[in-house]
């Protein structure tokens, strides 16, 4: 079995966020980047499913140079090869359609994604990659086993679950619960430095959106205390500052 995993370089999220340019450029400098969370849950489990030669995992990161020690982090983790199309992430439309565009040329049995990547929570990709190969997708997903060339996948809706079988290939975003995320060891780290880390030009794409400008959440107010037999005074507060009734 063949898996791609699509990983995305993300700020560490304790990371300070600021802007340049007014206010239409993330400000890289002095950012920690690391693998997106979502994205190890996806390269956990898809590492699991070919552990004992029943396959290979390939992570696919649309990204500049400077993403590569992201991923070969993911390599270190596990992954078999890695490939990194050559262009700055522009949205989930131009990440999707580079990505697909590779598994066009190179087919995969499974293309796995995280829900979402954590700077942008859009949830996007997953559904995008099975639009444009055609294929099954299925988004925020909890579970995934495969029995032969079935897949399984379960995820929550409204007041319980829902399990599917799909027909492979399929595009997959996976949430918690799919697996649990993988330390590397000094043996996946050495080994890292000599697998495959092939670079490819993206394929021209029409762009669809342009950032106007980014601002930061308000600031957190001053905490109010009130006496816990004032009552109507935590009444008043609330309806006439909070708002909330």
């Amino acid at each position: 079995m063949k898996i791609l995993v699509c990983i995305s370089n993300v700020p560490d999220t304790t990371t300070k966020i600021t802007f340049t340019d007014n206010n239409t450029q993330f400000n890289t400098a002095g950012v920690q980047f690391i693998l997106n969370p979502y994205d190890e849950i996806a390269l956990a489990r898809a590492i699991e499913l070919t552990d004992g030669g029943n396959g290979s995992v390939t992570v696919v990161n649309v990204g500049e140079i400077g993403n590569e020690p992201t991923i070969r982090k993911a390599l270190a983790i596990g992954a078999t090869d890695a490939v990194r199309i050559n262009a700055k992430a522009h949205d989930a439309w131009f990440v999707a359609y580079q990505i697909a565009q590779y598994v066009k040329a190179n087919p995969f049995d499974l293309v796995l994604t995280g829900r979402e990547s954590i700077d942008y929570n859009g949830s996007k990709v997953a559904a995008m990659l099975g639009e444009l190969l055609d294929i099954p997708s299925v988004s925020i997903i909890k579970k995934l086993d495969i029995n032969g060339g079935k897949v399984t996948v379960e995820r929550e809706i409204e007041g319980g679950k829902e399990v599917l079988e799909i027909p492979l290939p399929i595009a997959a975003g996976c949430a918690e619960g799919v697996a649990e995320p993988k330390i590397p060891n000094m043996r996946g780290i050495m080994s890292a430095r000599t697998k495959p880390l092939i670079v490819i030009e993206p394929a021209d794409v029409k762009t669809f959106s342009e950032v106007l400008s980014y601002e930061t959440p308000a600031p957190r107010g001053q905490v109010k205390l009130v006496p816990d037999d004032d009552v109507a005074k935590l009444v008043t507060l609330l309806h006439e500052e909070a708002r909330v009734i």
